[in-house]
């Protein structure tokens, strides 16, 4: 599931020779965040019971996020991206795919989760930072 970086797309698309081209050969399209959970569900080997577990979602919630029959909100996609171990990247994907505006490193609260995401914290540690920079935790 090793994705292009998008520099390395977009360069691409400014050396096609035409739009059609670069969209037809890398098969740009939306990619729903259901299609993106269960991919990095298979990636990572991972179980939807578990991963909603750890993220402290409601079970019948969680299984509707994971179908796309509910919306996540921004703090529950993040949950999720911590709950599954994604990286910042991974992160960033998920919370695109879920309609969400991505991690932005010049907001206080998401430079602390960029920087605990980037640092492997948990989900807890994460939350305690938060709180003990004044900043609303996730859950």
């Amino acid at each position: 599931m090793e994705e292009p970086l998008t520099e390395d797309m977009l360069a691409e698309l400014l050396d096609a020779p035409d739009p059609r081209a670069f969209i037809k050969r890398r098969e740009v399209g939306e990619r729903s965040l259901a299609e993106y959970l269960d991919a990095l569900l298979l990636e990572k080997g991972l179980k939807r019971s578990v991963v909603v577990r750890e993220a402290g979602i409601n079970e019948t919630f969680g299984y509707q996020i994971f179908t796309g029959a509910r919306r996540a909100s921004r703090d529950n996609l993040l949950k999720l991206a911590f709950a599954m171990g994604c990286s910042l990247r991974e992160a960033n994907r998920l919370l695109q795919a879920g309609g969400a505006n991505e991690l932005y490193c010049k907001n206080r609260r998401d430079a602390i989760v960029i920087f605990a995401i980037s640092h492997g914290y948990t989900l807890q540690k994460t939350e305690e930072e938060l709180y003990r920079f004044g900043e609303a935790t996730i859950s």
